[in-house]
């Protein structure tokens, strides 16, 4: 017997079966794509520090006086060797005044050494030497005469004897009396004359002393710059070890910055540098001129100095100081937007290149160095390939993806060196045909 299905519960049947219907598939996600480019990248070293004047003098009196006199405020441009201050020096200027009178009493003196006559003792040891002379010749002649009358036997031998003994103790007498005289005219004289200059020296070593230190009281500029600073006034007495004046030379400043120990080995000498200060976008160029040895223990840190040339004095030292040092520059190196760079397997990074099929495929990428909001890829990935930049956090591998805009990249260094890069071929056209055939969201 056949059972026949009430006609009321087919329309049951029918709701059911809507209630239920097949799973959809899922909606590809949108991503933003841009491309990967050959660019110049750099790499580039930071480092934070402040300005520093090329050259400065405080400038500590050797001498402690009040200031008599300043020739020169805070602001005023100075030149080396002009004349800043004066201290009170008359009690100076007097005792050099009279050095220099004891000076020319010495040299008088020392004149009056070398040019003057025998002095008596001289003269007399003449005396004594002419008369021992005539003794000796007088002697000579008389044992000269008894030896003849020996010989004719008209005299004893005892008398020739006395005689020989007489004539030697005259010739003694005279020797003596010669190297006498040659000691007064010779070591006697000359040790005066000795002693009246060494007077002389000293007296002019005094004075020459006392001169410096009137010299000293004269504050001038030990190079040409603006004055600092200028801390007392005239009538003062500066504290000791102080400074009177302040002289810089900022016609060039120093940026000293710190750059982290780890990159501070690509730092050299001459490389370039580009600084910014904190409240103004203005940049101004430099370069490495002193590289520390040493890093600092307590920020392990390494400092280093950059030169700037400072027309119109318009950076002033103190001022905060950000230094970027490009240490090495990649020429033609694939780049690719930071955005793109994705957490990889084990720790590594990754991007989402994107197939013509619209479909995603993680590669794992190596990366360089970074400038601004470019990253150097060194494998991994090649010119002219898409990938993600926008949506691909969380994009499992071979995804379907809908691509919603086309980001183009480029650095100024290449619009600068090579003008406007020339998309890769058929990239435009690929992003204006996916743009085209995009359906408008919510329908």
């Amino acid at each position: 017997m056949r059972h026949r299905i009430p006609f009321v519960t087919f329309p049951l049947l029918v709701l059911a079966a809507c209630r239920h219907p097949p799973e959809a598939e899922k909606a590809p996600a949108p991503v933003q794509v841009t491309a990967v480019t050959q660019a110049t990248i750099r790499r580039v070293v930071g480092g934070d520090g402040a300005l520093f004047p090329i050259d400065q003098a405080s400038i500590v009196p050797k001498i402690s006086a009040p200031v008599q006199k300043f020739y020169v405020n805070r602001g005023d441009h100075v030149k080396q060797g002009q004349l800043l201050a004066v201290l009170e020096n008359r009690d100076l200027a007097d005792a050099a005044a009279e050095s220099k009178g004891v000076l020319e009493q010495a040299e008088s003196n020392l004149r009056a050494t070398e040019g003057a006559t025998v002095p008596e003792a001289v003269a007399k040891a003449e005396a004594d030497l002419e008369a021992a002379r005539e003794s000796r010749e007088s002697a000579r002649k008389v044992l000269e005469s008894r030896r003849e009358l020996l010989k004719q036997g008209a005299l004893a031998g005892r008398q020739v004897d006395e005689s020989q003994l007489a004539y030697s103790q005259a010739d003694t007498q005279f020797r003596e009396a010669q190297e006498h005289l040659r000691a007064l005219q010779g070591v006697s004289r000359e040790e005066q004359i000795k002693t009246a200059a060494a007077q002389v020296q000293s007296a002019k070593a005094h004075l020459q002393s006392q001169e410096q230190q009137v010299v000293y009281t004269r504050i001038v500029s030990p190079l040409s710059g603006i004055v600092a600073d200028r801390p007392v006034n005239a009538g003062e007495m500066p504290a000791q070890g102080s400074p009177v004046i302040t002289v810089m030379d900022i016609s060039r400043v120093v940026a000293r910055v710190n750059v982290p120990q780890a990159e501070a080995g690509f730092v050299k000498l001459g490389q370039a540098a580009t600084l910014t200060q904190p409240d103004s976008t203005e940049q101004v160029e430099g370069r490495v001129t002193v590289v520390s040895p040493a890093a600092d223990p307590s920020t392990t840190t390494v400092q280093v100095w950059i030169q700037i040339d400072n027309p119109g004095e318009r950076l002033k030292p103190g001022t905060a100081i950000h230094a970027a040092i490009a240490t090495e520059v990649y020429k033609a190196a694939t780049v690719v937007p930071v955005a793109a760079i994705l957490p990889g397997d084990e720790g590594g990074t990754a991007v989402l290149t994107v197939s013509s099929d619209s479909v995603v495929h993680q590669r794992a990428v190596k990366l360089g160095v970074r400038e601004g909001n470019q990253v150097q890829i060194l494998s991994g990935a090649n010119p002219g390939e898409e990938v993600v930049v926008v949506g691909g956090m969380g994009l499992d591998d071979k995804t379907k993806v809908k691509v919603v805009t086309t980001a183009v990249e480029e650095t100024d260094e290449d619009e600068d060196e090579n003008g406007p890069e020339a998309p890769a071929p058929g990239k435009d056209q690929k992003g204006a045909q996916k743009k085209e055939g995009a359906k408008p969201e919510g329908k």
